[in-house]
């Protein structure tokens, strides 16, 4: 019998606290679960930060922290549900740049925090008491790491970058019409 060590039962703890966190999290946008608004009012709010269509990304937003949390807490394919829960994270962490660093005035650094921490399990791995471990890391192998991080970035830019042009376009938008009155 193997013991585990200190690094395991470190990833483990690491695993259960950020997957469990955004887990909770999809779940609000998701089932409307733990004082969340659902898709419908997510996706209204989604709009209203500039992701288009905002049920679609509302949708996208939730299971990239719902499923890419639970994955990550049993420490299941984890390159892929640590890219996943990052590009979520990114995504998050885009809206909320223009107030600073700080959470408490509205930063990033929650959302920056729970995407490195999911990317830094992606390239890291499970430890062995994880599902990926007894399953003899069949969805945890190392070209999987670049691959899922670099496909979770790709389209992260993407819809960031749509997001931006939009709100830039909004803001255009409502400047011109300030200056005709």
């Amino acid at each position: 019998m193997t013991c585990y060590d200190r690094r395991d039962l470190g990833l483990l703890l690491l695993r259960w606290g950020t997957g469990g966190v955004l887990a909770a999290h999809g779940a609000q946008k998701l089932l409307g679960w733990f004082g969340g608004h659902g898709l419908d009012d997510t996706g209204r709010f989604m709009e209203s930060i500039g992701y288009a269509p905002g049920r679609v990304s509302a949708t996208a937003a939730g299971l990239g922290e719902a499923g890419g949390g639970a994955l990550l807490a049993l420490g299941l394919a984890t390159p892929a549900a640590g890219a996943a829960a990052a590009g979520a994270m990114a995504g998050a962490a885009a809206v909320h740049t223009p107030n600073g660093f700080f959470a408490q005035n509205g930063g990033f650094e929650y959302a920056a925090s729970l995407g490195l921490a999911a990317a830094g399990l992606a390239v890291t791995g499970p430890g062995r008491l994880s599902l990926d471990h007894a399953l003899g890391h069949v969805l945890n192998r190392g070209w999987m790491v670049p691959l899922a991080l670099g496909v979770a970035a790709a389209v992260t830019t993407a819809v960031v970058g749509a997001r931006n042009q939009r709100v830039r376009a909004t803001a255009e938008g409502k400047q011109e019409v300030l200056f005709e009155e």
